[in-house]
């Protein structure tokens, strides 16, 4: 095996060879299979732009978040909860929140909270969970309560403990 090493057949027409043949061998594999993954790729960008326009054309108020004099704020309970529940549409006195102090553990800050919604249906208290975590992304909601109101087709009480993480 180690005498086709010192062969110089190999170094003056094989390689040669395989180095003429590695442009054809691109032009010919990865040259169309690049073009196929661009244009599957170009679709998925169209359709995704599309959702958006419909997504956005049905609930504008998503874009309540985005302010562009928004800079990046300290965190509050007070000002997060307010204003997810009005985007949600849940009056100030249907929700109670009792937030803790600022802690330091292993090095790390965070601050409890405690939501308790009254007499929420369902799809609104989904839509205040969902809104809240999407837009506060170091937010965690730690335990969830539901309790249903009886009586009431859908009316429920939510108990609600949120840490975040500074």
């Amino acid at each position: 095996m180690k005498e086709i090493y010192k062969n110089p057949i190999l170094y003056y027409i094989f390689v040669p060879l395989i180095v003429a043949l590695w442009p054809l061998f691109v032009w010919g594999m990865y040259l169309p299979r690049a073009q196929r993954n661009w244009q599957r790729e170009k679709a998925k960008y169209e359709k995704a732009q599309t959702l958006i326009t419909e997504i956005l054309t049905i609930d504008p108020g998503r874009l309540g978040f985005s302010d562009a004099d928004n800079t990046e704020m300290e965190f509050d309970y007070a000002r997060a909860i307010e204003r997810v529940a009005t985007l949600c549409r849940i009056p100030p006195a249907s929700y109670r929140l009792s937030s803790g102090m600022i802690m330091t553990s292993s090095g790390q800050k965070n601050q409890s909270a405690k939501v308790v919604l009254k007499e929420i249906d369902i799809t609104r208290f989904a839509k205040f969970l969902s809104t809240i975590q999407l837009r506060w992304e170091n937010l965690q909601c730690t335990k969830v309560k539901l309790t249903k109101n009886k009586g009431l087709p859908d009316s429920w009480d939510m108990d609600l403990d949120f840490k975040y993480y500074y």
